[in-house]
């Protein structure tokens, strides 16, 4: 995913955030509200999804593939700490 297509994205997000802060500001029917909110949140995940794999596809090839064994040590374990913050709650 280049630069531009996840702006857009992210822009896209922000003013689904805005619409949501609206719909709290005017007291919108709560359960719209959660719909929305998981709209965002689901957007927001399929954005970070694209930006972990093209990561792997490149900064973490690369590490692999080089000599540095702390490097190779330090991006699996960046990895692994994405995993771990996304299963808390």
């Amino acid at each position: 995913m280049n630069s531009e297509d996840t702006l857009k994205r992210l822009k896209t997000v922000e003013g689904h955030l805005r619409g949501v802060i609206r719909m709290v500001e005017e007291n919108e029917y709560c359960i719209d509200i959660i719909r929305q909110i998981q709209a965002i949140e689901a957007a927001l995940n399929k954005v970070s999804s694209r930006i972990l794999e093209d990561h792997l596809n490149s900064c973490v090839i690369t590490a692999i593939q080089g000599n540095d064994k702390k490097e190779r040590e330090r991006v699996l374990k960046e990895i692994t700490e994405v995993f771990e913050m996304s299963t808390k709650v």
